[in-house]
């Protein structure tokens, strides 16, 4: 397995080496927020986008990490290039940026803070097969967190609600990506996606009021405007679903995937849509890589040490 090098707290040591104290409140209570990017041939995608959202996040949380959006995205950059000799093992890197609260109780009167940066490999295995075919989805009766908790615009790890409705998604069928719902019954988003249909040649996704800032819906919605296709916010219901022609889930690492079941009901014609397959091919244009391509190439090879990897696979 090759080593990684990490950004903790001012320094840069091997990234097997960084422990969190088992009382800071990240690990003890999830008082922590975070960020996920990725590199497309080494360079990182919307790095500024990510950078501000991280401020973003931390600014909610009301957390201080002592570095401005220019340092981060500075050290974004810099987590990539102290592992490039990695590059052409990993394919391409995450870049996972976290701070935490720190030690202490209560919280306003914790600290300092735990500030990390971290790149490591893409597991391309972990989705690699379903360009083809689709991932299943399932709606979970674990509901998203409402705004009038804890906001979901922001990234944070505050998610035994999601880790749950993961469970209860591979009850109702093994394999399946959650698809929450808000205390409404809308479609919200799933643990680590934003959901996007199409129904009648319309992209549809649900309204920002119960979900992440997601840089990947943004980029999809972007991507269709450009490709002239019309793209609506708006409450939905599982009902939009079951009956849409296509869906897809928009998450960092493969951009878009198709999804062909819900609940075990087949989508469409349970085969990947052509608008999905539309959106795909111009992302990969975008960020000049074979995103299918790419992922396939890697997936066949197992992506050995990735920390999603089985553990037969981590050698």
């Amino acid at each position: 397995m090759s080593k990684y090098v990490a950004y903790l707290n001012g320094e840069w040591i091997d990234s097997d080496e960084i422990r969190i104290d088992h009382r800071d409140r990240g690990f003890r209570t999830g008082d922590c927020v975070f960020d996920t990017a990725r590199t497309f041939d080494g360079v990182i995608f919307n790095a500024r986008r990510h950078a501000e959202r991280l401020m973003r996040s931390l600014k909610y949380a009301r957390l201080d990490s002592g570095l401005t959006t220019d340092e981060w995205e500075a050290l974004f950059h810099e987590s990539v290039e102290r592992n490039k000799d990695n590059l052409k093992e990993a394919g391409d890197f995450y870049v996972y940026p976290f701070v935490t609260r720190g030690l202490g109780w209560p919280a306003p009167a914790s600290g300092p803070p735990t500030v990390a940066c971290i790149a490591y490999p893409l597991y391309f295995g972990r989705w690699s097969e379903w360009f083809d075919e689709g991932v299943k989805g399932a709606i979970p009766k674990t509901r998203g967190l409402s705004s009038d908790q804890v906001d979901p615009k922001i990234k944070h790890q505050s998610r035994m609600n999601m880790n749950l409705a993961e469970m209860e998604a591979w009850d109702i069928d093994e394999g399946a990506y959650p698809v929450m719902l808000d205390m409404a019954g809308n479609v919200t988003e799933g643990t680590i996606n934003s959901v996007f249909l199409v129904s009648d040649g319309v992209l549809k996704c649900p309204t920002d009021s119960a979900i992440l800032q997601s840089l990947s819906r943004w980029t999809v919605q972007d991507l269709a405007s450009q490709l002239g296709i019309e793209v609506v916010q708006e409450d939905l219901q599982p009902y939009d679903l079951y009956t849409a022609d296509e869906a897809f889930l928009a998450f960092t690492g493969p951009c878009v995937l198709p999804m062909t079941t819900v609940d075990k009901r087949s989508i469409g014609d349970g085969k990947p849509g052509p608008i999905t397959t539309q959106l795909l091919a111009a992302w990969s244009e975008r960020v000049g890589i074979d995103i299918v391509g790419q992922a396939k190439r890697y997936g066949e090879m197992g992506n050995p040490g990735h920390p999603d990897a089985p553990q037969s696979d981590r050698h």
